[in-house]
């Protein structure tokens, strides 16, 4: 006799299908939008206190350098870089140079006036009693040195002016030519005025020789 096999009984597919459909529902959950836990970088608040304590530190060096732009915080901290000169000072000193020099080769008031002091002193010293060479000398020759004095007097200051000039911050092409011009003028008018008193270019007038005595 055949022995009898027992039929296969169909496998229970529910149990697999409940499984199959539990991973999608998983899966699906896990895909959802949901509530992050974790933290975003540009949201640390370590982060956050370290840029806004690197901030700080930045300005603070910032104002140590003297880099904020505040003048009095510069002259305090760094070297102070003066302004530009205006040169003024050096285009005044050049005009005043030249016009000390011009001075100096016509004459002034004041020279004319030491200079009739000088004659007017001669003739009360001298009266009626002085002889030709003496009035001459006292008269004459003490007024014209007086006034060589005087014009030596205004060349030198021609010539301290106008190296002074050249001395001076400069920012018109003129001032230069100017002191120069002045110091070259002003040679000259102490080189005239030299030899004024010292009588090299002319010489004092000198009488005519007395005439000898007659015998009768």
């Amino acid at each position: 006799m055949n022995p009898t096999t027992k039929p296969e009984e169909p496998a229970d597919e529910s149990g697999d299908n409940e499984a199959e459909r539990a991973v999608p529902a998983a899966a699906d959950k896990s895909d959802a939008p949901g509530p992050s836990l974790a933290k975003d970088p540009g949201e640390n608040p370590e982060a956050g206190a370290e840029g806004a304590h690197g901030d700080a530190d930045g300005a603070g060096a910032a104002s140590d350098d003297g880099d904020d732009g505040d003048p009095l915080t510069d002259d305090l901290d760094g070297e102070y870089t003066p302004p530009p000169s205006s040169g003024l000072a050096a285009a005044s000193t050049a005009l005043i140079s030249v016009l000390l020099s011009l001075v100096a080769l016509i004459g002034t008031w004041s020279g004319r006036v030491i200079a009739e002091r000088e004659t007017l002193v001669g003739q009360i010293d001298l009266g009626q009693t002085g002889t030709a060479e003496q009035q001459i000398s006292e008269i004459y020759g003490d007024a014209w040195h007086a006034t060589a004095l005087t014009n030596g007097i205004f060349a030198v200051l021609a010539l301290i002016v106008g190296l002074a000039a050249l001395g001076l911050p400069q920012r018109k092409s003129w001032v230069r030519p100017f002191a120069v011009a002045g110091i070259a003028l002003g040679a000259l008018a102490l080189l005239i005025s030299v030899g004024m008193y010292f009588d090299v270019f002319v010489s004092l007038p000198e009488p005519p020789p007395a005439a000898p005595p007659t015998t009768g």
